[in-house]
């Protein structure tokens, strides 16, 4: 009897040499919780039959954001058609669209009473739109069945795909994010299926297209970059405008991914988000455990606040700045 071979979750990364994954030092480290409330969030994502981003990408907060009936949804199938070095997901050919799956997370949404609500998916470049219509399918069905929940949707780049990003603007989501993940010099072995300028064109058109959305972003910190590669990037950011930063650090899957160039401090994250402060964001997370949809809901209200706080200085005859 010929026992089928288990698919590879990373067929590209196969022949890559082996780096070792060096020890994680104590602020890296979290205690496994595992509440009430994380075993009811988990079994409510099976009985939807919902991908999450947070088992997915391996994320070290999961236990934290389950117990809090937080989980970030992963939509369009498990299987992305990129290889990025630094990523967890499968990578290979995947399935066909679920045409059912914004209502299952629409009905999620709203069995998890969430205020906020983060929308992930992996990449699509199998499909003409990348997938634009099917995340716009799923912004209207949540706010169908829960009119006050704010959505977030972190998107694909949608390279290539003419106007598709334009659909997803129109559906308004509340904050609309897509992470630049790292700095340019390290796209063609962290990203190498990405631009980083295409990337930040689509969170400056996001911003031109609606004012009143919040952009974000995020990047990865441990993978080579520099102190000044940071701060051009986040010089580049705000001039496309955007409102939020992310930094966190990167975490090696497994031996065939991306090695860890090395641990950054809590002081030098500290420094980080000093840094980006200065340079006028509305809002800033840079720990080392910070993840572009850990405490998103709590984030959307320090944003909506600081807005708030810029608009009354700017009335007030300041500059906008306070």
């Amino acid at each position: 009897m010929n026992v089928p071979m288990p698919r590879l979750r990373h067929p590209e990364k196969s022949k890559k040499a082996d780096s070792e994954i060096p020890r994680k030092p104590k602020w890296i480290r979290r205690k496994k919780i595992e509440s009430a409330e994380y075993f009811e969030t988990r079994r409510l994502m099976r009985d939807h039959n919902l991908t999450t981003v947070c088992e997915e990408a391996a994320c070290p907060n999961i236990g934290e954001c389950w117990s809090k009936r937080h989980a970030t949804m992963m939509i369009m199938g498990e299987v992305c058609t990129r290889g990025c070095s630094f990523c967890n997901v499968s990578t290979g050919r995947p399935d066909a669209l679920d045409a059912f799956e914004p209502g299952r997370v629409a009905q999620a949404v709203k069995k998890l009473a969430l205020r906020h609500v983060v929308i992930t998916s992996v990449d699509r470049d199998d499909l003409e739109d990348g997938g634009a219509e099917h995340i716009a399918q799923t912004i209207r069905a949540v706010r169908h069945q829960t009119p006050g929940t704010t959505i977030e949707v972190l998107t694909p780049d949608f390279l290539g795909k003419g106007n598709a990003a334009e659909i997803v603007f129109e559906a308004a989501p509340d904050v609309f994010n897509h992470n630049l993940e790292t700095v340019p010099h390290l796209y063609p072995r962290v990203r190498p299926g990405a631009r980083y300028y295409s990337s930040l064109r689509l969170l400056d058109d996001a911003k031109r297209a609606n004012p009143q959305v919040f952009t974000k972003s995020g990047l990865m910190v441990g993978m080579g970059e520099t102190l000044e590669d940071l701060r051009q990037v986040m010089d580049d950011l705000r001039a496309a405008d955007v409102d939020f930063l992310t930094v966190g650090q990167y975490l090696q899957p497994t031996p065939k991914h991306h090695p860890i160039d090395r641990f950054v401090t809590p002081e030098e994250f500290e420094q980080i988000e000093r840094m980006a402060r200065s340079k006028g964001f509305l809002g800033v997370s840079a720990t080392p455990l910070t993840r572009s949809s850990f405490h998103a809901d709590e984030d959307f209200a320090a944003l909506k606040e600081a807005r708030n706080r810029q608009l009354a200085s700017v009335n007030a005859g300041g500059d906008g700045t306070a």
